[in-house]
């Protein structure tokens, strides 16, 4: 019953003081890590192997490179993408096709400063889909400088 006593009164201290959990938190642990911008200065989507960069180009196209560990562009292997943006109630669907070992839509985004997106990507024809979604913000970042959809900062 003493060792028991003794045994809760470590545990529940520890708790407290957060020394169990803080592993979890550590600086190295990634928890914290600063976002990396690809190597265009687009947003880098890291759901799928390898790692993608959404980048749209001056002409509202939208240009998907695929990249390595490193963060450098890596031959296209059967990949393919489709993309789905813009107003609900109206919606623009963009396809892809292979250039300058990129996948770049054939369509431009919809008009507008904030565009709401879905891409959808596979990583080979056999593989299923792999969905992210989020909104392409043309406004400029006040820190990093990028726009705001493939902005590095923390907030």
């Amino acid at each position: 019953m003493k060792l028991t006593r003794i045994v809760f009164s470590l545990i529940a201290g520890c708790l407290v003081t957060g020394s169990l959990v803080a592993p979890a938190y550590a600086h190295g642990s990634g928890a914290h890590e600063k976002k990396k911008a690809g190597p265009n200065g687009g947003r880098v989507i890291t759901k799928v192997t390898p790692s993608v960069e959404f980048f749209v180009t001056a002409d509202r196209k939208v240009k998907l490179t695929f990249l390595d560990d490193a963060g450098k562009p890596v031959a296209l292997s059967g990949q393919t993408a489709t993309l789905t943006g813009g107003d609900r109630m109206n919606p623009t669907k963009l396809t892809f096709a292979a250039k300058d070992g990129a996948l770049v839509s054939e369509q431009p985004l919809p008009a507008g400063d904030n565009v709401p997106v879905v891409l959808q990507l596979k990583m080979t024809p056999e593989a299923s889909s792999v969905t992210e979604k989020f909104g392409v913000n043309f406004s400029t970042c006040p820190e990093c400088k990028l726009s705001e959809y493939a902005c590095t900062c923390d907030h």
